[in-house]
């Protein structure tokens, strides 16, 4: 059961209490509605305040002051939840109970959180240039990453062109231009700009009482004016643009993504059924587009389909021989109306349900994943509570399935052709 505290305005503490382990965890993100113009600042900002801060001013002195907390940990993170855009820091740490002599760590670790965040190493007003510019490569190199996976390339083009009017289109971490065009004293303006307006969730794994917990973080901004505007509802996929758009390029492997929609998303009482619906299609190596498209027909190298539940989107992707574009994209068609028509064998419905059963029983195997789970679909408005979706998705029956794959329509297909090196 995960409670609920409204610290302060703007400011939330989510607890989800387990003494099941012996590290807790919690996070601290700014939410922040999806926007070209603050992608790429959002990304970039986590990264330069864990570069130091101003009593902790470089790597190995934090490395030296979380080791005194048992070799607790700080990173970055930078999500997506639908049409939001999450920045902030991520904390793991030794339950106090677990520490040696009556050590405390839970409240050490929230004064060096709050040092990390309020307390920035600075030059001339605005983070260090050296900083602002190591990070920005190292940014710039996760993004051209993606790009260098032919794979990931085709499907983030896929939804930049299927969503191109929506924030959904808008890449995680921004865009390469706009990384290089950030400066130090426009990332400060930035971080000025979220501890004055940004929404704020923590979210804490562990075994300290609510109360506890929420006494550590009550005055987390205190001192700080702070005008907080409400977030945008989240939205359903916006049907404009759609069509056919190709790329040529240099690989040996031509790469096909295909985009679908529906009305269905998690906030969908039909979301189990049209999850089950992408796992029947193209879940592993038990989905129709993997035996049929790939094993017996032998059309493609790889295939899958993957569903976007806070957005209502469907993609499929494969890799084949450029030559193949026409005959697997018409296969595709052929596996999604066979759902629609009810051919779903008891083998593959059982294999769809157990591979999401399996995969939602694991939320609960480490503090880390609780908190990825639960500090996300808190955001993007799920319905239900995993125990909830468990057993939707146990219920769920092939006839609601292929209701659910009736209402998919195609949107967009992008091709990443390939040519000879």
């Amino acid at each position: 059961m995960i409670q609920c505290i409204e610290l302060s305005e703007g400011v939330t503490l989510r607890l989800f209490q387990d003494d099941r382990f012996k590290q807790g965890c919690l996070s601290l993100q700014f939410v922040r509605p999806m926007s070209r113009q603050e992608a790429a600042l959002n990304a970039l900002l986590p990264n330069v305040l864990l570069r130091g801060t101003a009593k902790t001013p470089d790597l190995r002195s934090i490395t030296l002051r979380l080791d005194d907390l048992y070799g607790a940990s700080v990173g970055p993170l930078a999500r997506r939840a639908g049409d939001y855009q999450l920045s902030g820091l991520f904390c793991g740490f030794i339950e106090d109970k677990y520490a040696q002599n009556g050590d405390a760590v839970f409240g050490p670790m929230i004064a060096f959180l709050k040092e990390i965040l309020f307390m920035p190493r600075l030059e001339n007003g605005a983070f260090p240039e050296a900083v602002v510019e190591s990070e920005k490569k190292n940014l710039i190199a996760t993004i051209e990453s993606r790009m260098n996976d032919k794979r990931a390339y085709a499907a983030d083009t896929l939804m930049r062109h299927m969503c191109s009017t929506d924030s959904y289109g808008i890449p995680r971490l921004g865009d390469k231009a706009d990384v290089a065009a950030i400066t130090p004293r426009s990332l400060y303006a930035h971080y000025e700009k979220l501890l004055r307006e940004g929404r704020v969730e923590l979210f804490y794994v562990g075994s300290a009482g609510a109360e506890t917990v929420a006494d550590h973080l009550r005055d987390l901004f205190a001192g700080h004016e702070r005008k907080i505007a409400p977030l945008p509802a989240q939205t359903g996929f916006s049907n404009v643009g759609g069509g056919q758009f190709e790329e040529t390029m240099a690989v040996s492997q031509g790469k096909l993504a295909i985009g679908y929609y529906s009305p269905i998303t998690q906030r969908s009482e039909e979301y189990a059924a049209m999850h089950l619906c992408s796992a029947v299609l193209g879940g592993g190596m038990t989905g129709k587009l993997f035996v049929k498209v790939r094993e017996q027909m032998s059309l493609c190298y790889d295939i899958g389909a993957v569903y976007y539940s806070s957005k209502g989107i469907m993609t499929v992707s494969a890799g084949i021989d450029s030559h193949m574009k026409d005959v697997v994209e018409q296969q595709v068609e052929e596996q999604i109306a066979a759902i629609c028509r009810g051919e779903i064998s008891e083998t593959e419905m059982e294999s769809a349900r157990q591979l999401l059963l399996s995969a939602l029983s694991g939320v609960d195997d480490t503090p880390g994943n609780i908190e990825g789970y639960y500090a996300v679909q808190a955001l993007t408005g799920g319905l239900l509570s995993r125990e909830e979706y468990m057993e939707a998705v146990a219920a769920c029956t092939p006839e609601k399935v292929a209701q659910a794959a009736k209402t998919l329509r195609k949107h967009t297909v992008f091709f990443l052709k390939g040519v000879a090196q």
